[in-house]
């Protein structure tokens, strides 16, 4: 049967994200929700139609309509906004809110603002990639009950909806008419184990969920993007569970270029994207991010010291290898689940895991197994760092010139940190010994530090131990990294990972997001605000209607590509827009702003 409309997948920047922290599920623009799935982040998908599966929940207007949309600041509430020949309608959208682990609940509220409000709803539900569809369906008093698989699913609000058994993927059909001013309340929920707990009136839902991100949200107006940065650490909480890990991105499979086998499952917690996010939260003055990231890479590191893997599931157990799922898959990509990082060695993780341990101990927040984990970290390092490895963008095992110098910066921050309980001189050594050896044998002739000792180039990871204080502040290698990444690796202020051969930028992959946003905080570092503004500015605009971040940004067609939302391109805003330079000229141009105002009588 050939695909319907509500079927076919849209660019990601269309795209809207709501989670709990358990789950999250991508909502398109005709309402559709494309991908949610269930009980957890890498179980599999009871909505699929994102990867070209049959399986969907759909609130669309009848009549034709443009469409917009907004978050509830500081939350992942998200309003669909229609306008259509006869009204405007709303339908606001969030996952129960802070999930549960084997329960979601997904609250839908249609809204007429002005005029009827028409809509055509479809709850076409399936477990196991469309292998486990609707079945046992009944209706008992207003609610429909049914199961998928091993999952029960419980639906309120849709007491008049018909079962369409013929449909590709059987579920539901329903038309709903709201007259204006008044709204109509689904609620949906799916459980993994026995039946939903006992339903609560939608009202109470709702006011549970908006108070939860009140709670969990913390002031961030006084930065270079308040409302960017609000949304950025809402991001990161909703991928942030209950156990403290946070998954590296929401989806599977989506192509970073087309039809190039650059498909990979992000849906599990990547150590060091969690202690990115973990610093970015520490630099943000908001601590309860920085704790998860502390839990989560502690537990890790008692449980596998020095043979701590780059990726888990969020229960801390190996990611599975990677597989193909036979479905379509996105457009110009391939379903897949699982990820081949369970078999890699990834020396910078140490690094990192070092940085948020001692950013946790400059707010005091360390505990007695958080130092016990600080010296696994160190003596993984001290017994590990001349051992090839796959490096930050996990490819071929050598001896990249980034793992080394931020596992340096990592053992200098715990270092100057008392509270980590680290040995200072010891870890000051290791790290003198760590950036001796790299710079004997990957300096580059013009002064720059390059790849490795096998790739000459330039690569834009660099920046980070740069940023993180691996050598000196002010280090001539580093200046001249910095100038090499601006000129070899730059476009109009999007930077590029590294160059592959003599191909120009941009023709193999998009710009990377992280390296322009640690391109922003590297040039304020070195006394650079204008030139910082300018990268910060332009990467934060690389996003799409819902202010959502891909891995990266492809800047020809200005569409986002790889998998999404991706997590520590938003730590990576939220840090930068926490730097001290960029709030000052931030400041600055408010200032300029209020002062033209007040000269041409405005408010």
């Amino acid at each position: 049967m050939e695909p319907t409309p509500i079927d076919q997948p849209h660019v990601l920047r269309e795209y809207a994200f709501v989670a709990d922290g358990e789950r999250g599920a991508l909502i398109g623009p005709r309402g559709d929700i494309a991908w949610l799935c269930v009980p957890r982040w890498d179980s599999s998908p009871v909505f699929d139609t994102l990867i070209g599966g049959a399986s969907g929940y759909s609130v669309t207007p009848d009549e034709r309509f443009v469409w917009g949309g907004y978050y509830e600041s500081g939350s992942l509430i998200w309003n669909s906004h229609w306008v259509t020949d006869s009204a405007e309608i709303e339908c606001r959208e969030a996952l129960a809110f802070p999930g549960d682990a084997h329960q979601v609940v997904l609250l839908r509220r249609i809204h007429a603002l002005q005029g009827e409000a028409r809509v055509t709803v479809k709850l076409n539900p399936a477990h196991e990639y469309g292998s486990s569809p609707l079945r046992d369906v009944r209706r008992v008093g207003e609610v429909w009950e049914a199961r998928c698989g091993r999952l029960r699913l419980r639906w309120s609000g849709a007491a008049t909806a018909v079962l369409d058994d013929d449909a590709r993927c059987p579920g539901w059909r329903l038309s709903i008419r709201v007259p204006p001013g008044q709204s109509h309340n689904l609620v949906l929920e799916i459980t993994d184990i026995g039946q939903p707990n006992p339903p609560q009136d939608p009202e109470t839902y709702w006011k549970e969920t908006e108070f939860a991100w009140k709670r969990e949200m913390p002031s961030l107006r006084a930065n270079a993007a308040p409302r960017d940065a609000t949304h950025a650490y809402a991001v990161l909480r909703g991928m942030t569970s209950t156990g403290g890990g946070m998954v590296a991105a929401a989806t599977s499979g989506l192509p970073e270029q087309a039809k190039q086998g650059a498909n990979y499952d992000y849906r599990y917690v990547w150590i060091r994207d969690q202690c990115l996010a973990g610093q970015a939260a520490a630099a943000a003055g908001a601590p309860l991010l920085l704790d998860s990231a502390v839990r989560f890479t502690t537990e890790r590191l008692l449980t596998d010291g020095p043979n701590l893997m780059p990726a888990y599931t969020l229960q801390g157990d190996p990611v599975p290898r990677s597989r193909a799922i036979e479905l379509p898959g996105y457009p110009g990509g391939q379903a897949v689940a699982g990820n081949r990082v369970r078999d890699q060695f990834q020396l910078d993780i140490f690094g990192e895991a070092l940085l948020v341990f001692a950013a946790a101990a400059r707010l005091d927040r360390l505990l007695a197994d958080n130092r016990r984990a600080v010296d696994l970290a160190v003596n993984a390092i001290a017994a590990q760092h001349d051992r090839p490895d796959a490096g930050i963008w996990e490819i071929d095992d050598e001896h990249w010139t980034h793992s080394r110098l931020i596992c340096a910066a990592g053992l200098r921050a715990v270092a100057e940190s008392p509270a980590t309980g680290a040995d200072p001189t010891a870890c000051t050594h290791l790290a003198d010994e760590l950036v001796s050896q790299t710079a004997r044998n990957s300096v580059h002739p013009t002064g720059r530090w390059q790849r490795s000792p096998q790739h000459p180039e330039v690569d834009a990871a660099l920046l980070l131990p740069i940023t993180r204080g691996a050598s000196p502040r002010g280090d001539l290698r580093d200046r001249a990294t910095v100038a090499a990444v601006a000129r070899e690796l730059s476009s109009e202020f999007y930077v590029y990972r590294f160059r592959e051969g003599r191909s120009p930028l941009g023709s193999n992959e998009g710009a990377f997001l992280l390296c322009g946003f640690a391109m922003a905080i590297a040039t304020a570092d070195l006394g650079y605000p204008v030139v910082a503004a300018r990268y910060f500015e332009r990467n934060r605009a690389a996003c799409g209607t819902p202010g959502l971040f891909a891995e990266e940004f492809d800047v020809t067609q200005r569409q986002l590509r790889g998998n999404l939302p991706q997590a520590f391109v938003h730590a990576l805003l939220l840090e930068a827009s926490n730097h001290p330079a960029l709030q000052r000229e931030w400041m600055e141009i408010e200032g300029i702003g209020r002062r033209h105002r007040t000269a041409r009588g405005g408010l």
